[in-house]
């Protein structure tokens, strides 16, 4: 079972829906026993960095993610909910994260060159840095994912599998152990979206933090 973090911000019912489509079991829970219960976690979101920190802690669930991915438990953050498993932000303010990965999430406003769009929304092939990272078993070398966002991670290359161009290199995969995240929408992101999901799902992905 899959338990998909419902802390008030996300897009929860098509992510259980693409599992569902593959075959994979998933609960939408914001339920402490739940996550204990779930083979694996996903960690959702959009909007602002804060305003969803603030509303995960008020759930009472971030002792409980910081319990389990200690001890292993596969975690996947998508999109907002990747930038989370950072240890700060910097979106109109400074905010603290969970600390999962090393790194902090900057404007893309600061770095783009002239003439870039924020938000960077749209389709962008992936460059595969880490051949044998297990998020992107089922996924081929240029393949197209989704993105929507105004801020990318940054200062974290250790943990960065895969990223994209948009006039600056955009983390779009990363991973320190059982943690992991896309910056992109798997589950907007057609076949290939579903292959990277059906990769968490499926694979072993050992290895604590």
């Amino acid at each position: 079972m899959i338990a998909i973090v419902d802390y008030g911000v996300g897009n929860l019912f098509s992510l259980a829906a693409s599992l569902d489509s593959l075959g994979f079991p998933s609960v939408v829970t914001g339920e402490e026993r739940a996550l204990r219960e779930a083979d694996r976690i996903i960690l959702p979101g959009v909007g602002a960095f804060g305003d969803a920190m603030r509303r995960l802690r008020e759930t009472g669930l971030v002792p409980a993610l910081d319990r389990l991915v200690g001890e292993g438990r596969p975690l996947l953050g998508i999109c907002l909910g990747m930038q989370l498993l950072f240890e700060k932000s910097y979106e109109y303010g400074c905010w603290e994260g969970l600390g999962y990965l090393p790194g902090s999430v900057q404007p893309l406003a600061d770095v783009l060159p002239k003439g870039l769009k924020v938000p960077h929304i749209g389709w962008n092939a992936l460059h595969i840095l880490d051949e044998k990272e297990p998020l992107l078993r089922y996924t081929p070398q240029g393949a197209y994912v989704y993105y929507v966002h105004s801020y990318y991670a940054a200062d974290c290359a250790a943990c960065v599998k895969a990223q994209s161009e948009y006039g600056v290199p955009v983390p779009g995969v990363v991973r320190r152990g059982n943690v992991c995240g896309t910056q992109f929408h798997p589950e907007k992101s057609g076949q290939v979206g579903l292959n990277i999901l059906r990769a968490f799902a499926s694979d072993s992905q050992e290895g604590a933090i």
